[in-house]
């Protein structure tokens, strides 16, 4: 696997890495040091409205309230839901 990083001048470094058959991807030694992960550590992607993609350590807490909260966002989806609150 190949590692990328690149740096500019006043701007934040951006590393790259090849996915295999699997898609899978090594993390980056500078992002593993900077996240203090370790071995057998989970990590979050969260996609933002832009398409960004933040990667975070998270821990069994996190995904707790991260499934418990999913399960709560379709409370809102009905048809008179929409029609009530289409100005808002």
């Amino acid at each position: 696997m190949k590692m990328h990083s690149k740096k500019r001048k006043n701007q934040r470094v951006g590393y790259s890495a090849r996915l295999t058959s699997k898609y899978q991807a090594t993390i980056p030694k500078e992002i593993r040091q900077h996240l203090h992960l370790e071995s057998g550590d989970e990590v979050l992607y969260e996609l933002l409205p832009d398409n960004t993609v933040v990667v975070r350590k998270t821990s069994p807490l996190d995904l707790d309230y991260l499934q418990a909260l999913n399960s709560t966002m379709n409370e809102w989806e009905s048809d008179e839901d929409e029609l009530a609150y289409k100005d808002l």
